[in-house]
This record gives structure tokens, sequence and C-alpha cells, in this order.
């Protein structure tokens, strides 16, 4: 029995080898949307690696589970993956990678309820600062305009979303860099990467000596702001979209010698006034269907004995 062994080391195998290859390739910066795509793959894949070990470990050590996998398969292919041979590692596998799978949805679980938590503290204090007007109702995908010093801007997603933007943002972006703005924002919205991030980041905070989790987590918040960039910067161009991002952060100090927490700011603004060429049409869909095929591995290193005993 040493398929769930090898669906092991192939997860293993794609969390090392695969993060290494995407952190080398130099299109990801040029195609964040299919580098976003590649990373989803490339984790999907390890964790169905490890769903799949779960399931024929499982299968090898008790019967009843055997008989809801193998239930309508032919004797040849039960026979073909050897389950009476599995060692005594079969259930505490098994258990071990159910486990991690409990955690990592209660992990998901605590990052959505965390984050509903914080979205409605802040539609509380968004009321407060910015209260209905006498007979004016609530509409879904409002703007909300704050009294702020400070210029800022942000979606704040929901059942009816808001796209909050404070004074000062409106007084130091005008015209088409407001335009720009609004975009980014918006294409966040449109593309739901704040399912992104809180899937990324559940898996990060749970297993956090993973290295892949980690490197996912951090891929996924640099490229949906690229993405969003791009998005935007197609609609009202690329140098527009880089002062609208110069407006709305020079006064955080993220251009000077010190490092802050948004001093991923100077690299999107030289990526946007120096714009690498795009991937050709057939490269990205190339590249697409190569990622798309990575979390189709394990599935057919799951199914070759049975297949090779039905043949």
């Amino acid at each position: 029995m040493m398929v769930p062994a090898a669906l092991l080391l192939l997860g293993a195998l794609t969390a090392v080898v695969a993060p290494r290859l995407l952190a080398r390739a130099g299109w990801p910066d040029r195609e964040p949307v299919v580098a976003l795509w590649a990373w989803q793959c490339v984790v999907a894949a390890v964790l169905l690696c490890c769903a799949l070990s779960m399931t024929l470990s499982a299968a090898a050590a008790w019967h009843s589970v055997r008989g809801h996998v193998f239930g309508t398969a032919p004797r040849a292919v039960v026979d073909a993956y050897a389950l009476g041979t599995a060692g005594p590692w079969a259930a505490p596998l098994a258990v071990t990678l159910a486990c991690g799978g409990l955690w990592s949805v209660a992990m998901l679980a605590r990052q959505i309820v965390g984050a509903r938590s914080r979205r409605r503290v802040r539609r509380a204090e968004l009321l407060l600062r910015a209260p209905l007007l006498p007979g004016e109702e609530q509409a879904g995908g409002r703007l909300v305009v704050l009294e702020g010093e400070r210029p800022d801007a942000w979606w704040l997603p929901g059942a009816a979303p808001r796209l909050v933007v404070t004074t000062a943002a409106l007084a130091r972006l005008k015209g088409r860099q407001l335009d720009a703005l609004l975009a980014h924002e918006q294409g966040h919205a449109q593309a739901r990467h704040d399912w992104l991030l809180h899937c990324s980041t559940a898996l990060a905070d749970g297993f956090p000596q993973v290295p892949v989790f980690a490197a996912f987590r951090d891929e996924m918040h640099r490229l949906v702001e690229l993405a969003a960039d791009d998005m935007a910067s197609r609609r009202f161009g690329r140098l527009t979209t880089a002062l609208a991002l110069v407006g709305l952060n020079e006064d955080r100090g993220v251009f000077g010698p010190c490092p802050t927490p948004e001093a991923f700011v100077p690299q999107r603004v030289h990526r946007l006034l120096t714009p690498p060429d795009r991937l050709p049409a057939l490269h990205r869909l190339r590249l697409t269907a190569a990622a798309a095929l990575v979390p189709v591995v394990p599935v057919l290193v799951a199914f070759v004995p049975g297949l090779r005993a039905l043949g």
C-alpha cells in the first residue's frame, strides 16, 4: 500500500518545488491574474494530495471506510491497491491528516467570523461618522464620503457593499486620478480578492511551520494589489493610476528610507511607470492550462493502480 505515501511525497515535492519555480519566473509580475491562478492550483494540489492520502489510508485501516470508498469498484481494482497489506501506520496517518483537515476548516471559519466581526464594527463606525439623512435609505454599492485629514479609500464588502473615500482623498486626487482609485477598489470587489486573502491567511495561521502556506499568503496580498492596479490602469492609464497611488500614500512615509507596512507601494508605482510587456495571449493560455494540470496529477497518482487493474 504505497499510494498514500506516494501522494504525501508528491504533496511535499509540490510544496517545495512549485513556489521556487514561481519565485524565479519573470512572468508573475507581468501577469498577476495568471499568477494568482497558478498559486491557487499549487495549494489545491498540496491539499488534494493530503486528502487523497487520508482517504486511502482510512480505507486501508478500517473496513467500513473501505466499503464506502470501494463499494462499487470491481474486485480487481480493490486488490490492485493491496489494502490488506497496509502496516500499522495507516490508521495514525489517516487520523493525523483528518485532524489537519478539520484544523484547516476551523482556521478558515475563525478567519471568516473575525472578518465579519471587524466588518460589523467598521459599519457601525461608518454609520456614526456618516449617518443617513432624514428620509435617506441605504442602497447597495453606495459611495460614502467621510471627513478625514488623511487621504484614504477602501472597499467594505458585504451584503450591502460600501466604497468609502475620505475628504482628504477627494481634495488631493483630481479627475481621472480619483476614478483610477475607485476602479482599483472596485477591481478588488469584482474579483472577490477578500476570499483569497481569507483562505491564504487561514492556512498560514493554521500551519505556520509550512513555508508554502506562508508564501501563498504573502503572494496573495502582493498579487491582488498588482491585479487591481492593472484593472485600474487599463481604464484610466498607468500614469494616472501611479499618480493616484503617490497622492494617496505620499504622507505615510512609504517613499522614505525607513521601511513601513506599505513599503510595497514604491514597487507598484515603479511597475506602473515602467510597465512590463504583457505575455502573448497564447502564452497566457498555456500557463493557465499548465497550472490547471497541477491538481490533476494527484488524482492520476491515486487512480493509477485502479486504471492498471481495469486495463
